[in-house]
């Protein structure tokens, strides 16, 4: 089977990406549930935001007015709650956002192993570019043991994942600054730019996101390139899910 990219065109709002990302989560629950359905390719969805600042779903209900106002910064950014987990994070101009829509169980993966193996993606993607990351004790990706270069943030419904990496190319750091970035107050943010890795595209780093997101999942043989009105026009059948 192919891993279905839906790459999103410029810079998106948060809140179109999550319900796009959850049109997908929709059809495959739907086919789990139902054997007659045909069961829609693995997906992944890439993006990049305008400024929004999104907290986790422990913290759900927890940020009160004026802090939402701080991290709105005079309108210039958004803020939403999500059922991902991880903490509060910014996401914003010059970083990948990638979504995955995969059933773990279908591509042998155990949701430790899934985490796991988006931390492989993500150092792989940087090795690409000549950038060597790492994994440390805490969840994600780093330059160094100081510097997070991507975040992980997942949700699981039925073994179906969605939310995923955010991968910072050329963000503008600043806005890290303003919160405790993933709940690690010793640390800080980096990016390509920071880390010498100038003059390159958030769309390119998606698309070697994907194809080495397609190369290490199981079952999985190349991508296909999706145009994002399929999400609410493609009507999935067998022939989608053949090798």
């Amino acid at each position: 089977m192919k891993l279905a990219h839906f790459s999103l065109p410029g810079l998106s709002r948060y809140f179109h990406a999550s319900k796009l990302q959850d049109v997908l989560v929709r059809r495959l629950l739907a086919s789990k549930a139902d054997p007659n359905l045909s069961v829609p390719l693995p997906s992944v969805i890439t993006a990049e935001f305008h400024p929004v600042y999104t907290c986790c779903r422990r913290e759900i209900g927890t940020v009160d007015t004026q802090q939402q106002t701080y991290l709105r910064a005079n309108g210039r950014a958004e803020f939403h709650e999500t059922l991902r987990g991880g903490q509060t994070t910014f996401h914003g101009p010059g970083q990948l956002v990638a979504y995955p829509i995969i059933d773990l169980k279908r591509h042998k993966l155990t949701p430790r192993r899934y985490v796991h193996f988006l931390e492989d993606v993500l150092i792989r993607t940087c090795g690409r570019y000549g950038l060597e990351a790492m994994r440390t004790e805490h969840t994600g990706v780093w330059s160094s043991p100081e510097r997070k270069i991507a975040a992980i943030g997942v949700h699981l419904r039925r073994n179906v994942t969605s939310h995923g990496v955010g991968l910072n190319v050329s963000t503008d750091l600043w806005w890290f600054e303003r919160i405790v970035a993933c709940g690690l107050a010793d640390k800080e943010a980096t990016s390509f730019e920071r880390e010498g890795v100038k003059h390159v595209r958030v769309k390119g780093v998606g698309d070697i996101f994907v194809e080495e997101f397609a190369k290490g999942l199981d079952g999985v043989r190349g991508v296909e390139r999706r145009p994002e009105g399929d999400l609410e026009l493609h009507v999935p059948t067998h022939a989608d899910t053949s090798s």
